[in-house]
């Protein structure tokens, strides 16, 4: 049994974080892409975190909002079915947020295939909520009616196109919890943002989603520069310990980074995890055990990562 405690401990100080901590000026700098990320794998990336998120938690609770599928016809794109069929089947309350009606029908469907618990494997019994409208007004509301205790593992998809996702919405979720806040994916428009912005009449929403009248400046800077100014506005801004911006690419081509995903969190291990499963992709069952091993050798934290 101590052998094989020292060979957990091995791998969790090896090949699980091979940044080592980060630091202030390492955050500052978008993560090199050995082995990119195309934008038809950043549902199974997520998916694929999330997995490893709840090997530390033990249970969990997933926020998603803009729920639905942005491909219905392909369904292994879609990130909260993924997340629903992943195993272990630890995450216990969801919140599903959707503004499409055939979408939420989706999603309603998505719900009522799900299976039974497990009692065999200690499957905790679930709950699926979904909210039809816009996002940024119904997280708010249940944030403000304290649906997730605090001691809850949280995390936040906000998967936006461009500009849906109120910066007040992201504020208030970073807000939330007096301990570890809520762990979030940002995507962050990289291909179409300039002609985006540039072409925008309804700057009222440009302001919202950006949280100031800055954002005019965005369409000028390159965008290693707007992915790392936006990290630093969640380090700064919003208190979180660790911002970190993932580039997710165009398939066609190789080379055009189409969003920037911004992970942002305050647990020390996260950063290595999210490096572990972003530059593997689509992780591997054998290497996903062995990472999953090094958290065994150690008692759960039950507490939450979040």
């Amino acid at each position: 049994m101590a052998t094989k405690k020292k060979q957990a401990s091995s791998t969790k100080q090896g090949t699980l974080f091979p940044l080592g901590a980060p630091n202030a000026k390492a955050q500052t700098l978008v993560r090199p892409a050995t082995r990119p990320v195309w934008t038809e794998n950043k549902a199974k990336l997520i998916e694929t975190y999330l997995r490893l998120f709840v090997m530390i938690t033990h249970h969990g609770v997933y926020i998603d909002a803009f729920a639905g599928p942005q491909q219905p016809d392909k369904p292994d794109t879609w990130a909260a079915r993924l997340v629903l069929m992943s195993k272990p089947r630890w995450f216990r309350k969801f919140f599903l947020f959707e503004i499409d009606k055939e979408k939420v029908q989706l999603l309603e469907e998505l719900r009522a295939a799900q299976p039974a618990p497990d009692k065999k494997k200690k499957e905790p019994k679930r709950e699926i909520n979904i909210f039809a409208g816009d996002a940024n007004e119904a997280i708010l509301r249940i944030l403000n009616e304290r649906s997730i205790r605090m001691k809850d593992a949280t995390f936040c998809l906000l998967d936006q196109h461009t500009n849906q996702c109120d910066w007040a919405t992201v504020q208030a979720l970073a807000r939330y919890k007096t301990g570890n806040k809520i762990e979030l994916f940002y995507f962050f428009a990289n291909k179409w943002l300039p002609r985006s912005l540039a072409a925008l009449k309804d700057r009222e929403r440009a302001r919202k989603w950006w949280g100031n009248d800055d954002w005019e400046k965005l369409r000028d800077m390159r965008p290693v520069e707007r992915a790392e100014l936006l990290a630093e506005r969640f380090r700064t801004e919003l208190g979180y310990k660790h911002a970190v911006p993932w580039p997710i690419y165009d398939k066609k081509d190789g080379s055009t980074i189409m969003f920037f995903m911004v992970h942002a969190t305050d647990h020390p291990a996260a950063t290595g995890l999210m490096d572990r499963a972003y530059h593997k992709a689509v992780i591997s069952e054998k290497d996903f055990k062995q990472v999953a091993m090094a958290f065994d050798a150690a008692p759960p934290s039950r507490g939450g990562s979040s």
